[in-house]
């Protein structure tokens, strides 16, 4: 009895697709991350790539459980000295909500060349238009 290791050539890649509206942010993006490593097929490889695409659209109308939308800070840095800036994630919600969509998925994925990867296979849009019909993406049920 042999252990059944995936290979590169042998995965087969689906599309999904989350509707953001009115989910709660976190809940939500664990299941997308467990999709995205492929952690939900039964052929599941911890040093290969089995994940699926993920398309996430209505990105600006996303929920923070308690205070998180006035009190929680995101941190940067621009490069120069004394360049370190904050911002309130609300603020960062309304201009541009594919950036903390991004930044959180990123640091459920492995830290290595191959959570890069990874994280290219999400698309995040701010409205309900996508351009990924082509590709036929399945609903991804996520449970609040």
């Amino acid at each position: 009895m042999n252990t059944f290791m995936a290979k590169n050539k042998d995965v087969k890649r689906n599309w999904f697709i989350v509707d953001a509206d009115n989910k709660i942010m976190g809940r939500m993006l664990t299941t997308v991350s467990r999709v995205l490593q492929g952690k939900h097929k039964p052929e599941y490889t911890p040093h290969v790539d089995v994940g699926d695409f993920v398309i996430i659209t209505n990105a600006s109308k996303v929920k923070l459980t308690g205070k998180k939308m006035k009190e929680k800070i995101h941190y940067y840095v621009t490069g120069f000295q004394s360049g370190l800036r904050k911002r309130m994630v609300g603020k960062t919600l309304e201009t541009s909500p594919e950036k903390v969509f991004h930044r959180s998925v990123k640091r459920m994925l492995p830290r290595s060349r191959l959570g890069k990867d990874m994280l290219s296979k999400l698309k995040v849009y701010a409205g309900a238009e996508h351009p990924h019909q082509a590709q036929q993406p399945k609903e991804l049920i996520i449970r609040n």
